[in-house]
């Protein structure tokens, strides 16, 4: 069962993880500073801070990091494109 995280003090640090194809996660709660020197707070557990800058919901991580690349489709699922040459396509089953 997962605990509430302990407040921040002298004897706990903070725990982060960088992921460099992804966001920057940070044990919560935080509060962030942004430049323009307004503050962000989140009071969740886990906290994913946008690195890439694309994010709508900046500085909180929203995935558009993800890239959005169509992957080639295995020669076994590429849709026929030669004539049907079959004298029973077309003809509706059953």
């Amino acid at each position: 069962m997962p605990t509430a995280p302990e407040p921040a003090g002298e004897g706990r640090a903070r725990r982060v993880v960088i992921d460099p194809e992804g966001p920057v996660l940070v044990e919560g709660p935080v509060e962030v500073v942004l430049p323009d020197g307004r503050i962000a707070r989140s009071d969740r557990f886990t906290v994913a801070l946008c690195t890439c800058r694309r994010s709508r919901r900046y500085p909180w991580c929203d995935t558009s990091h993800r890239r959005r690349e169509r992957r080639p489709r295995p020669a076994d699922t590429e849709p026929n494109t030669e004539p049907n040459t079959d004298p029973g396509a077309g003809e509706g089953r059953g």
